[in-house]
């Protein structure tokens, strides 16, 4: 509990050394000493490197791992132990790519999964017992029952893998060594599984680790999951309550291997919007916290820009810093929209103070005025006509002024003054593989879209929902002022007309028809 503990919060070095079929193959750079470095300063105390061994060894029956791959991997091991960061290393896509086969070719998947453990453990065996080996990443199977049936199986690898590090002696002998449940589940079947393996090891040295992506629609942003609300909240708390109750209670330490939001991608901007994000990073630290949990952000490349080591969004980065340590005070919203033109009102936020209390409203560093700029009454926050007139200036389309929410403990609530008027979108041709809607966004955002035939049943894929999947199935562009339809959308379509309702972060809708006929495709507003 101990180490495990010294390990928050971790970092993971994703899309590296799990890449296929080598450490720069997924687009990251090589790690240099300095990106770890780097990261340590940060306030990371563990880092967990992901690796792939499938490309990476020899055939059958001594599957002999490539001695430049182990040194290049001991190299980054020992880099980061000299950085003082607790180690984590694992099996990682070999988990998909031969050991999900296990049910199907028992003997030659263990063999395999024996001869490679055997050596990691014979490689590492005498290094600092702040290195700690997962034994499988999200570890799936084919060719079983059911869940039931691959949490057995699970429980055979799992066992196997910590009776061949102990017995390799050396430090392995105690060496703390991490357990998952079958896909990394917090689900209470699958934390079940894994405690019945705890109780059949009676080994004081085990942690167990499951991953956390929080509640699917929101992580990717369909069926208009586009807002941190109260089905994010009680996946979140259900998820990190199930695996105190089943582990940290009973003294058995859990490692929250991997989180982020699935579709959280700095190449792929607008999928999450930025508040609703920030309020779910917060209650992450919050609610980890308050239960014990070890978290360690996944982080291919969206977070750390490592060619410039420095972070792609500060105040996420803040977020997650303060919540290592306090609560953060957020709002309903991080946005407030005023109009091109004409008169401008006032306008209210709700804010959420977390057991924070609100300490004013600041620009630039130099405080907003209590009375002419806004008012509070209880977490009412209202910012006065004479502010916003001021803050929106020229009243540019697009973000005019930001200002911050301050509370008396972490991290700011950034608010960004916008102007909008109501987007415009105008008649298209195309095919079903090249459709794009012209749109004049008009400074606002697009939060989701909705697609239904004209009986108003769901449209297009994911048809348990008219919202379609930001990105996936639709994609704004900002710089051509066009809505992109998706070819996988339409693989989904059936021909004849479809009724679109576009929804707007400043809360605007525009309704658009599309008629599929074939591979062609016609759009309009009417």
């Amino acid at each position: 509990m101990a180490t495990v503990a010294a390990m928050q919060p971790g970092w993971n070095l994703g899309n590296t050394f799990d890449a296929i079929p080598d450490e720069t193959a997924w687009g990251n750079p090589l790690t240099t000493r300095e990106m770890l470095h780097y990261v340590r300063s940060q306030g990371y105390n563990s880092i967990r490197i992901p690796v792939t061994w499938s490309n990476h060894h020899g055939a059958a029956p001594d599957y002999t791992i490539d001695a430049a791959w182990l040194s290049r991997v001991r190299q980054v091991v020992d880099w980061s132990l000299a950085e003082g960061f607790y180690v984590m290393i694992n099996l990682h896509h070999d988990s998909w790519q031969w050991i999900n086969g296990y049910p199907g070719d028992r003997t030659t998947v263990m063999n395999r999964y024996t001869a490679l453990w055997t050596q990691i453990a014979g490689a590492f065996r005498d290094y600092s017992p702040k290195l700690v080996f997962e034994s499988i990443n999200e570890p799936q199977f084919t060719g079983t029952s059911g869940d039931a049936e691959s949490d057995q199986v699970l429980n055979e690898l799992n066992t196997k893998f910590v009776h061949l590090v102990r017995e390799s002696g050396g430090g392995n002998a105690t060496r703390l060594l991490v357990l998952p449940t079958l896909n990394t589940n917090a689900e209470q079947a699958r934390l079940d599984a894994l405690t019945t393996t705890f109780n059949q090891l009676h080994d004081p040295n085990l942690a167990a680790t499951v991953h956390f992506y929080g509640w699917w629609p929101f992580s990717v942003n369909i069926a208009g999951g586009t807002r941190y609300d109260s089905n994010v909240e009680q996946d979140l708390v259900g998820s990190f309550d199930r695996v105190y109750n089943t582990f940290v209670s009973r003294g058995i330490p859990v490692i929250v291997g991997e989180w982020a939001l699935l579709a959280y991608d700095y190449t792929r901007p607008g999928i999450i919007e930025r508040g609703e994000f920030l309020k779910y990073i917060e209650a992450v630290g919050y609610h980890a916290r308050t239960r014990k949990l070890t978290t360690m952000l996944w982080d291919a490349g969206s977070f750390l820009d490592r060619n410039e080591l420095r972070w792609r969004d500060q105040g996420v980065y803040e977020m997650m810093k303060a919540g290592w340590t306090t609560r953060s005070g957020t709002a309903s919203s991080d946005q407030v929209y005023v109009p091109h033109s004409g008169a401008i009102t006032s306008k209210t936020l709700t804010l959420n103070p977390n057991g924070t209390s609100f300490q004013g409203l600041r620009q630039n560093g130099v405080n907003l005025a209590n009375g002419a700029d806004y008012t509070v009454s209880g977490n009412t926050l209202t910012l006065t006509a004479a502010a916003l007139t001021r803050l929106a200036g020229n009243r540019a389309y697009g973000v005019n002024a930001t200002i911050e929410a301050r509370f008396s403990q972490g991290a700011p609530w950034q608010i960004s003054i916008i102007t909008s008027d109501p987007p415009t979108q105008a008649a298209a041709t195309g095919t079903t593989s090249s459709f794009a809607i012209p749109t004049q966004f008009r400074g606002d955002q697009l939060a989701t879209m909705e697609a239904k035939y004209a009986d108003g049943s769901p449209a297009g894929p994911a048809n348990w929902t008219p919202y379609k999947g930001f990105w996936d199935h639709f994609q704004p562009d900002y710089s051509a002022n066009t809505v992109i339809l998706k070819p996988d959308f339409f693989a989904e379509v059936n021909d004849g007309r479809v009724t679109l309702t576009f929804h707007f972060w400043s809360g605007a809708q525009t309704t658009y028809y599309i008629t599929k006929s074939g591979t062609t495709v016609t759009g309009g507003t009417s």
